[in-house]
């Protein structure tokens, strides 16, 4: 088993939470790690022949609040694993309303460091 954000740089720390990808032999062999990580609130993706067979997903408050496609887009972005449009994409939505969905979920849209978002907008200090 691997897990993707392994493969992700991220200044998240170790609350981030990953894509473990299992093969189907993997998943056999490992069932109580794959629903351990799923009740810790990570996704994971079982292959067969290295080609997506099915997706877990946690049963929690978010998927029950926001669905299927939100919730695993919500996921994927918090982790770092796709980009906004990818992620408004996967959840059916145009970026502007998948921000908005973000905000409900207390999820930022963006990752700045205070410093890096004066530099960015332009504004100095006085």
């Amino acid at each position: 088993m691997r897990r993707l954000s392994d493969d992700l740089p991220s200044d998240k720390g170790n609350n981030m939470k990953t894509l473990g990808i299992y093969s189907t032999n993997e998943f056999c062999q490992h069932i109580d790690e794959l629903v351990h990580d799923t009740e810790k609130g990570n996704l994971a993706l079982i292959t067969k022949h290295d080609r997506p067979t099915f997706l877990t997903i946690p049963f929690d408050e978010r998927l029950l609040t926001y669905g299927i496609n939100r919730a695993v887009a919500i996921h994927l972005f918090e982790s770092d694993i796709v980009t906004m449009s990818r992620a408004a994409k996967i959840a059916d939505l145009s970026i502007e309303n998948f921000m908005e969905v973000l905000g409900e979920a207390g999820i930022p849209a963006a990752d700045y460091p205070p410093e890096d978002l004066e530099e960015e907008l332009g504004i100095n200090e006085l």
